[in-house]
């Protein structure tokens, strides 16, 4: 897949997440998903504002130097402060705002010269790689909603700019737990939904992890736990490395629970 790519997909991923809400009765935004506390419009709030931060980033970086500096070190204070202005609107606006935000967000990302870094949180970032961590909340989030509705999503070629994403993130789980990472990477071979395998890392690692690239993603997206994926991992760093895998930055959260999902769709 080329860069650009990237930029349609994070378009199709929102637009599969849209169609599981777009639909729903305002009571049904007030579902229980199963990240705690949260419901589908708290999903959606953080989406929207997440998508908010990236346009910025990529179309005004001292509108976005602002926002970030009004940031508190609090984490979890700043996430609910980051959703309670999108909560606030109601099902229907907060669907209105996410969309606008999101063309906003693509289209800005879409257009940064190529080569040109975007600032962001920790690290300024190419602008593909933004768009692919968008994609994984979109993923992630997606999720979540996904679980609360008992529907399952169809995987896609899209997965791919995740397991990309997902292997260029494999130390921040270290880095949430104050670990040091391993000084060479892993060998990952994950399995598409058309079954073509995509491969990241040295071929001469002795620190292997394959399976399933929907698999995969849920284990980094930290939305199913390892025992119950097919993702095998070869090595005692790898093996450690599953009970502690996330793409994302700060606290790694609670996590799901071994068969917690036993009932829903497969």
């Amino acid at each position: 897949m080329t860069e650009q790519n990237v930029f349609l997909a994070l378009k199709a991923e929102g637009e599969e997440v849209d169609r599981m809400v777009s639909s729903l009765s305002e009571q049904q935004w007030s579902l229980p998903t199963p990240a705690p506390g949260w419901t589908i419009a708290h999903q959606i709030a953080h989406l929207a504002s997440t998508a908010r931060m990236a346009g910025l980033a990529a179309s005004d970086p001292a509108a976005f130097a602002g926002l970030v500096a009004g940031i508190g070190s609090d984490f979890d204070a700043a996430v609910e402060g980051a959703l309670a202005p999108f909560l606030s609107l109601g099902p229907r606006k907060l669907l209105e705002r996410w969309r606008a935000e999101r063309q906003a967000a693509g289209g800005a990302l879409s257009t940064v010269p190529a080569g040109q870094l975007v600032p962001w949180l920790v690290n300024p970032l190419p602008a593909p790689v933004l768009a692919a961590g968008g994609m994984m909340e979109l993923f992630a989030h997606g999720q979540d909603i996904a679980d609360a509705l008992g529907v399952r999503r169809e995987p896609t070629a899209r997965l791919q700019h995740l397991c990309g994403f997902g292997f260029h993130t494999m130390t921040f789980g270290y880095l949430a737990r104050g670990l040091t990472p391993p000084e060479t990477p892993f060998r990952f071979e994950l399995t598409g939904p058309s079954g073509e395998v995509w491969t990241f890392g040295p071929e001469d690692a002795s620190q292997r992890i394959s399976g399933p690239a929907l698999d995969f993603c849920l284990l980094v997206a930290r939305r199913r736990h390892h025992s119950d994926l097919a993702v095998v991992a070869e090595g005692d760093e790898a093996r450690g490395w599953l009970e502690i895998a996330q793409a994302y930055r700060g606290p790694a959260g609670v996590g799901r629970e071994a068969g917690q999902f036993s009932g829903l769709p497969a």
